[in-house]
């Protein structure tokens, strides 16, 4: 395992899904962690089985996020996590649809960077990993909303490493296919037949089977480690071969 020992890391949207699979990996890695989350019942709970820290954060709030720089200080990895969907095509999104998935996935990344990237550039060393999607590589059917973001997710972390990667600090996103988080699982439960919905759902990556959370935490620990010192601007796909043929 890839040792993140002596350095100090957030995760935002770290309470559930994919942020907590990657704040306990980055836990057992040897970091320090600060789990941030609006959901400060399970951030908590999570935060204490994990071994890690908690703050109150709402990513898409500016003054939030300049207050938790405050409080947890410099940042060796900063993993902007957190994030939210929408189904719909254009006759069924609303301007207000899409402000809201824009406020949370894109401005809410840019707040991150905004609050505690300086200290990263001042040092001239960190790990900035963004989440992006493969809905930010490939369009998603019936996911407008959705797919405009994730796009905007992988511009910003590109525009991100152009201009500040000479420093010493690195910007990569990961564009994750179907994860098995908590979320998706709970929406198969509504379905009729929940096996046949795994399938379906399951059917666009090419071994069968939707991803599991560890499975992108490991990636992004290679991202926040020092082996990765040479990938900056990237945009990690881990979507079990979904965009082979696209």
């Amino acid at each position: 395992m890839f040792s993140l020992k002596h350095k100090t890391a957030l995760v935002t949207g770290g309470a559930s899904g994919i942020g907590a699979a990657i704040a306990e990996t980055f836990v057992q890695a040897g970091a320090t962690v600060w789990i941030a989350d609006r959901n400060e019942e399970d951030g908590r709970a999570h935060a204490r089985r994990i071994g890690g820290k908690f703050i109150s954060l709402d990513v898409a709030s500016e003054t939030d996020c300049v207050q938790a720089a405050q409080t947890v200080g410099a940042l060796d990895i900063l993993a902007n996590i957190a994030g939210i969907g929408h189904v719909g095509t254009l006759l069924n999104t609303t301007s207000a649809d899409l402000d809201r998935l824009y406020a949370v996935n894109v401005r809410g990344i840019f707040n991150g960077c905004k609050a505690f990237a300086p200290a990263m550039l001042e040092r001239k060393a960190g790990s900035v990993i963004n989440m992006a999607s493969i809905g930010g590589i490939v369009a998603v059917r019936e996911r407008l909303a959705y797919t405009t973001t994730k796009f905007a997710v992988v511009g910003l972390t590109k525009a991100l490493a152009l201009d500040h990667s000479h420093t010493g600090v690195r910007f990569n996103c990961v564009c994750p296919g179907r994860v098995e988080t908590p979320f998706v699982l709970a929406r198969l439960k509504e379905y009729p037949d929940p096996e046949v919905a795994y399938r379906d759902m399951a059917s666009t990556q090419l071994n069968g089977r939707m991803i599991r959370p560890e499975e992108i935490a490991a990636a992004v620990l290679y991202l926040a480690a020092d082996e990765s010192a040479m990938v900056t601007g990237s945009s990690l796909i881990i979507d079990g071969g979904w965009s082979a043929g696209k």
